[in-house]
């Protein structure tokens, strides 16, 4: 290990240790399960802002897209343009479940279903595997960039990425999270804007990259490099992922209120849009700088070998924060599901009140190690989102748009929206055509989730069940798991309902 490298791994390790001195200190604010698990449900617009934006402007719509950049130009900017698409119908087509005070996208959906317990427990186990892989990805795009800066061997920066946020959201839990997802998302932005100006500069601004690159990859969106429709695929799978992503709905639980929740996300859309450009220029200035280079490590060549050792340094804080401030929060939301929801399924109780905050920590431990096995073989960060989403969250947007907005859909026309994209998702990544004409497999996924649920709603009976009485059931259940024990009453006295 060079020094340089050596500088920049004791340069992170002094960043995860300020990172868990905030934890600390917000760990002394926590009293039960609740606090740790979703902060009081009492964020102000500029925490929700912080966080919102610290995880939109992820792994995978900074580094990831730089990356991407590198091979297809503007197109990187189609992550950020997508995710801010994607907070701004998040907005206006869910933002007032805040009002029901849920705590899992699964109970969530078990609302819209009549509060059907097949539904609850399908889609918590399936959200919670969905949380894994987000983790996922940040750990693949994280320790990409730390085995390139400081060369590791990629299964000890995988280790060491992830053990970084463990440790921080360990001690403190979501308000850890949140607290430090502000104070990443300011140095995300900052460092990246420094990177993006660099470049530019390295290059010979704009016109630099109009005559030093293909037109294909400066057309608008790299759409002649990639073709229409991918470009829009990208754009789609993207703004999928933030509406249908569990973190995202855990910000609108815990806000404050509805008008906070909404005041939040619409300038938090309105800020990643802006920063979509940034890792998309600097993705193309390290085309132009070193062509032959792996595209996945593009955005440490910059840090590395392009700038001096402390501008460096500001640009390895800024990447690292988006993995830090990303993964921390998939993290917490899926210890969230397992404790509140999946540990409910197999067991048919919840842990008990007092030793929540145990548990908690315990099964963040356990999530660690399996996404860690999860991300083993993966290098691709874009590649490895985009089919993730397509599998598994496709589905789970269709059955929620079905069951909020049209009355018809039952629970099982919601099962087969979600099985349905799954199935579909899979067939188009298993014929190289298919992927190659669609460029990921969203769109058929979404439309043959949607078909799918609409037939099989109108072929079985329709829900006897109101939203109202659904609503009771969930507040009751929740009432119980509050204190520790669900009565096998309630769910005997209601099962007929919730399955007609």
């Amino acid at each position: 290990m060079s020094s340089n490298q050596l500088a920049f791994l004791i340069i992170f390790l002094l960043f995860i240790c300020v990172m868990i001195g905030v934890g600390i200190i917000v760990s002394r604010t926590v009293q039960d399960g609740e606090d740790f698990l979703m902060g009081g449900r009492n964020l102000s617009p500029f925490l929700l802002i912080g966080t919102t934006l610290a995880t939109l402007v992820g792994t995978g719509s900074s580094m990831g897209a730089v990356q991407f950049s590198f091979t297809n130009g503007w197109g990187g900017a189609l992550y950020g343009i997508g995710s801010a698409l994607g907070i701004f119908l998040l907005v206006v087509l869910f933002a007032d479940v805040r009002k029901f005070k849920f705590m899992t996208f699964s109970e969530e959906l078990s609302y819209y279903y009549g509060a059907n317990k097949f539904i609850k427990g399908a889609t918590s186990i399936l959200l919670f595997v969905a949380s894994i892989g987000w983790l996922g990805a940040h750990i693949i795009g994280g320790s990409l960039y730390l085995s390139w800066v400081t060369g590791l061997n990629p299964v000890i920066s995988k280790i060491i990425v992830g053990l970084g946020f463990t440790i921080f959201t360990i001690i403190g839990g979501y308000m850890t999270v949140v607290i430090t997802d502000v104070i990443l998302g300011i140095i995300l932005f900052a460092g990246f804007l420094l990177l993006t100006i660099l470049s530019l500069v390295e290059i010979g601004g704009f016109s630099g990259l109009s005559q030093q690159l293909p037109s294909d990859m400066t057309s608008l969106f790299g759409y002649e490099q990639m073709g229409a429709l991918p470009a829009i695929s990208l754009a789609i799978v993207t703004a999928v992922g933030v509406m249908a992503t569990p973190s995202y709905r855990h910000r609108i639980y815990s806000g404050k209120n509805i008008d906070t929740v909404k005041k939040s996300f619409y300038i938090t859309g309105i800020l990643i849009a802006l920063f979509s450009v940034f890792p998309a220029i600097a993705g193309m200035s390290a085309k132009i700088l070193n062509p032959n280079i792996d595209d996945g490590f593009a955005f440490p060549y910059l840090a590395t070998e392009v700038f001096p050792l402390w501008i460096g340094a500001i640009i390895l804080i800024a990447g690292l924060s988006a993995t830090l401030s990303s993964g921390s929060s998939d993290y917490i939301v899926g210890v969230t599901i397992l404790l509140r929801d999946v540990y409910q399924v197999f067991t048919g109780k919840v842990p008990e009140k007092e030793k929540m905050v145990l548990y908690s920590r315990v099964s963040l431990i356990a999530i660690l190690i399996f996404a860690l096995i999860l991300t083993l073989g993966a290098t691709n960060i874009i590649d490895y989102i985009s089919n993730f989403i397509s599998t598994v969250m496709s589905g789970l947007l269709v059955a929620a748009l079905l069951g909020k907005f049209w009355g018809r859909a039952n629970w099982q026309g919601g099962l087969a929206s979600i099985i349905g994209g799954s199935i579909i998702s899979f067939i188009i990544m298993l014929n190289d055509s298919l992927s190659s004409f669609w460029g990921n497999p969203i769109i058929p996924s979404i439309l043959g989730a949607l078909v799918l649920g609409v037939i099989v709603s109108l072929i079985t009976p329709a829900s006897t069940v109101s939203k109202e009485e659904a609503l009771n059931i969930l507040t009751k259940e929740r009432a119980k798991m509050d204190e520790g024990t669900i009565e096998d009453s309630l769910g005997k006295r209601n099962k007929k309902q919730r399955f007609s």
